[in-house]
C-alpha cells in the first residue's frame, strides 16, 4: 500500500457516509418509543429491544459531533434530538444517577452501577447541547461531568462486588476516559477545571498504568501505581492501552507537548508489537503480561473496536511524527480490518471473529457494540489522511 493519503481519505470518507452511517439512519431509529435499538443483526433486523444507556448516548455523540465537525445536515440533527429527548427523560435516577439499561419503552432495568454512563452521558449532551444550542442541554452534560469526577473515586460505589481493603485496584478506563471526555467538554468547562484534569489524568496514566521496562500499559493497578500479581493485575486490553494513547497524543498536540507524543508512540508500537497473533494475524482481546492463561475465555477473539481504535492511533502517530514504524503497523492493521470486519455486501462492520479471524456473531450491533467506534474511527482517520494529503500538496 502505498502513501497515497487523498485515495484512503476517499475510502473511509465514504466507507462513513455512504456505508456506516445509513445503516444505523435506516435501522436503528424507534420512531414508536424513542432512542435507539442497538441488536441489530447483519441485516439490520433488531433482535433485542432493550436499550443501554452507553450505547445511546454514544449514539447521540456521533450524530451531533458529525454535525457540529461535518456538516449541519438537518436529519443529523433530527437523529440526535431523538435520542437525547428519549435519555433526559428516562435515563436517570432521582439523584441524577445513569442508568446502564432501559426497557424499550424507558423503564429502569438494570441500576446506575456504571461510571461510564455518566461518561457517555457528559460527552453526548456536551456534542448535542453545541449542536441544538440547547440550554437544558448544557446542564445535563455539567451534570453527568459532575457526576463522575464525584465518582472517579470509587466509580461502582455501592455496587461494587469487591470486599472493600483487600485488594484495592484502580482502573485506568477511568482516567483515560476522563482525559478524552475533559478535552471534548472544554468549550463548556473553566479552564482551570480543563487544564488541571488533563494534567491529572495524563500523568496517572503515563506514570501509574505505564510500565516503563515492558512499555505497555495495564489495566489494573494498586492504588499507588504497583503491579498486584493476580488474574487482574497481570491484565493487559490492548485495545484499551492503544485507544488511550491516541488521547494522550491528542491532549499532547494540544497542549504542544511533542515529548508526550513521542512516549505514546512508542508505547502505542509496543503494544502492537506484544499483542499481534503471529499464526492468525490480527490483535488479541485480553492477554496476561506473563504469558498465564488469562481469566477472559474470550481473550483470543478478535474485536472490531481494537482494530479500529489501533488504525486511529497509528494514522494520528505517523501524521504527528512521521515516524516508519507507523506506516509498517498501519497497512498492516489495515489490510486485517478491512479484509476481516467490514461487510461490504450489507453495510457496517463485524464485531466479533474468532481467533482464526471467521466471524464469530453474525451481528452488526449489539450489548456492547453501536453506533460509535466505526463511525468515529472512520471520522478520524478520513480527517487525518486528508491532512497528511494537504501536507503534501504545500512540500510540493
Amino acid at each position: 500500500m502505498e502513501q497515497d493519503f487523498e485515495t484512503l481519505a476517499e475510502k473511509y470518507k465514504n466507507a462513513l457516509l455512504n456505508d456506516v452511517l445509513p445503516f444505523w439512519e435506516k435501522y436503528s431509529l424507534d420512531w414508536e418509543q424513542g432512542g435507539y435499538f442497538t441488536c441489530l443483526d447483519r441485516y439490520g433486523k433488531v433482535y433485542d429491544t432493550d436499550k443501554f444507556i452507553w450505547l445511546q448516548n454514544r449514539q447521540v455523540w456521533t450524530f451531533s459531533m458529525l454535525y457540529n465537525h461535518l456538516e449541519k445536515r438537518p436529519d443529523w440533527l433530527k437523529i440526535a434530538s431523538h435520542g437525547a429527548k428519549f435519555l433526559a427523560d428516562c435515563g436517570r435516577d432521582a439523584e441524577g444517577n445513569w442508568y446502564f439499561a432501559l426497557t424499550r419503552e424507558g423503564k429502569p432495568l438494570v441500576q446506575p452501577y456504571n461510571i461510564f454512563s455518566d461518561c457517555f452521558a457528559a460527552m453526548a449532551f456536551s456534542q448535542y447541547a453545541l449542536a441544538s444550542g440547547q440550554d437544558w442541554a448544557k446542564d445535563v452534560a455539567i451534570q453527568a461531568y459532575n457526576n463522575v469526577l464525584r465518582r472517579k473515586d470509587n466509580p461502582k460505589g455501592k455496587y461494587n462486588k469487591a470486599y472493600p481493603g483487600t485488594r484495592p485496584f484502580k482502573s485506568l478506563a477511568v482516567p483515560m476516559i476522563l482525559a478524552n471526555l475533559t478535552l471534548e467538554m472544554e468549550w463548556l468547562l473553566e479552564a482551570e477545571t480543563v487544564e488541571s484534569v488533563l494534567t491529572k489524568t495524563v500523568e496517572e496514566v503515563m506514570n501509574d498504568f505505564l510500565d516503563p521496562q515492558q512499555q505497555l500499559i495495564y489495566e489494573n493497578v494498586a492504588p499507588d501505581g504497583s503491579h498486584v500479581d493476580c488474574f487482574d493485575g497481570r491484565l493487559i486490553n490492548p485495545g484499551h492501552g492503544i485507544e488511550a494513547m491516541w488521547f494522550i497524543m491528542d491532549i499532547a498536540r494540544h497542549q504542544n507537548d511533542s515529548k508526550t507524543i513521542t512516549r505514546a508512540v512508542d508505547v502505542v508500537l509496543n503494544i502492537l508489537n506484544f499483542a499481534w497473533d503471529i499464526e492468525y494475524g490480527g490483535l488479541y482481546y485480553f492477554m496476561d503480561v506473563n504469558g498465564y492463561p488469562p481469566q477472559q475465555l474470550e481473550w483470543d477473539q478478535k474485536l472490531w473496536w481494537v482494530h479500529l481504535e489501533s488504525l486511529v492511533a497509528l494514522v494520528m502517530g505517523y501524521r504527528l511524527t512521521g515516524r516508519d514504524e507507523c506506516w509498517q503497523w498501519y497497512q498492516k492493521i489495515h489490510d486485517y480490518a478491512w479484509n476481516h470486519f467490514a461487510d461490504p455486501q450489507y453495510g457496517e462492520w463485524f464485531g466479533y471473529l474468532n481467533r482464526r479471524g471467521e466471524v464469530l456473531l453474525n451481528l452488526k450491533g449489539g450489548k456492547w457494540k453501536g453506533c460509535f467506534h466505526v463511525p468515529r474511527a472512520l471520522y478520524l482517520c478520513w480527517q487525518q489522511f486528508q491532512a497528511l494529503a494537504a501536507n503534501m500538496v504545500q512540500a510540493i
